[in-house]
């Protein structure tokens, strides 16, 4: 039995603008590079001889659909035809290996909805360095296109360049920065692609200097102001913070119990000082939504519910039988239980029942039981029988059960949180709270 659920809760915090000067603490790699002016912090990370040499974007299908030369060494096409068939050729592991050696090349790749982003270099170079600058590429072009798949990428070619151009130069990580490259070209929209139908302009960069460029933090354009200043922070095994808050505020968050969080990973607006000795997040956030915090909790609970499958089989059917109920009791109703599993390949049919909820088989064979809430009266049941094909006794390969549910007003890892404040705010802050369990990858095998 493995499991994984996530859980949440937050604050939202409302107050007039607030302005206040910061002192830059420690930045991530990324962060060193957008700050120019930082160059020795530039060199400490980065040897010249440490470069990317090729980009390419390659559809579901093997098709390369986009190629971005970062160097004067050019790199042949041919290399994504060759990782193309060791790919498919090789065992499942292969597939999710993200550093490759080909006899000619280097080759990092992460996959993303579908599309392959594979970076090629001859030169070693740091593995972290290619793959997170490839996770950065690929979060940026699904912010901007509100998504990634083979037709969005080809519809918006121009600006998948443009946003190429200013992420990396000459091979080496430069803005990755979402408010920064924002500055820099505008997202795609209608009236936009509209404009350039007409007056034939097909870019979208901008003539002006980013704001971003001059603020003390990389992340934050200078001179922001908003109508409403608010900020929500939502923990569901990590923490997510949507910031709408005027001027360059600065942001303090504080757990009740933070000894228990384990493998935190923080955006480079935390500075590291404060959580190593207080264990507290001091930043200054950029605006809007973005991932804080990511982490694991010490000695997670057990799950709240039980799901108990019996399957026997003999002469060319199986019996299967599963039950649900309540292991521990969190003090608050667990919601939206529901139990799915992936019928077999050698099952030909399948008629199965249950004393409460509703059971549906859908056409690619996946059983769906919807339970709902646990009743206090009885004991919810699934059973009923599996044909197996022809020429089949009994049923080799048992199918893996997925169970996913919802509680309101608690988080079963036990972490709470204590406050947030924002300094130096001319009007006190209202403050709310909310908590959400809900399961991630919770599976019976």
């Amino acid at each position: 039995m493995s499991n994984r659920y996530s859980h949440g809760s937050g604050f939202i915090i409302s107050s007039t603008p607030a302005w206040s000067q910061l002192n830059l603490g420690e930045i991530d790699l990324f962060g060193a590079l957008e700050t120019c002016n930082h160059q020795s912090i530039y060199n400490s990370f980065i040897n010249p001889t440490d470069m990317l040499q090729c980009i390419f974007l390659i559809s579901d299908s093997g098709e390369v659909m986009l190629e971005k030369q970062l160097t004067g060494h050019r790199v042949d096409r041919s290399i994504c035809a060759w990782f193309w068939e060791q790919t498919i050729s090789q065992p499942d592991s292969f597939k999710v290996l993200p550093v490759i050696a080909s006899p000619t090349h280097y080759l990092f790749q992460i996959v993303r909805e579908g599309i392959t982003f594979l970076a090629c270099t001859q030169v070693e170079m740091p593995p972290l360095m290619g793959i997170e600058f490839l996770c950065r590429v690929a979060d940026v072009l699904s912010d901007y296109l509100g998504g990634l798949n083979e037709d969005v990428i080809k519809d918006n070619f121009v600006i998948v360049y443009e946003l190429m151009d200013e992420m990396i130069d000459n091979g080496f990580p430069l803005t990755t920065e979402p408010n920064i490259l924002r500055d820099m070209i505008a997202p795609p929209n209608i009236v936009s692609k509209m404009l350039s139908v007409v007056t034939g302009n097909s870019s979208n960069v901008s003539n002006t200097l980013p704001g971003a460029t001059s603020s003390c933090v990389p992340w934050r354009t200078t001179h922001l102001k908003h109508a409403n200043n608010d900020v929500y922070c939502e923990i569901f095994g990590l923490v997510e913070v949507n910031s709408h808050l005027s001027g360059i505020p600065d942001l303090t968050l504080s757990f009740a119990n933070p000894s228990i969080l384990n493998d935190v990973q923080f955006h480079p607006c935390v500075r590291f000082r404060p959580w190593e000795s207080e264990q507290i997040l001091s930043f200054v956030p950029p605006d809007g939504q973005f991932k804080l915090m990511s982490y694991r909790v010490k000695k997670l609970r057990n799950t709240p519910i039980y799901v108990k499958p019996q399957l026997s089989s003999e002469s060319g059917t199986c019996r299967l039988s599963v039950m649900a109920g309540i292991r521990n009791d969190p003090g608050k109703p667990i919601d939206s239980i529901m139990v799915q599993f992936q019928l077999p390949p050698c099952v030909s049919s399948a008629n199965l029942t249950a004393n409460y909820g509703t059971v549906n088989i859908l056409a690619d064979k996946t059983c769906s039981w919807s339970i709902g809430r646990i009743p206090k009266d009885k004991t919810p049941q699934m059973s009923g029988t599996l044909v197996l094909e022809d020429g089949l006794e009994r049923l080799n390969v048992k199918p893996t059960f997925e169970v996913g549910f919802k509680i309101m007003g608690t988080a079963l890892s036990g972490l709470k949180i204590g406050k947030l404040d924002i300094k130096n705010l001319p009007l006190p802050a209202h403050k709310g709270f909310r908590a959400e369990t809900n399961a991630g990858h919770y599976q019976i095998l």
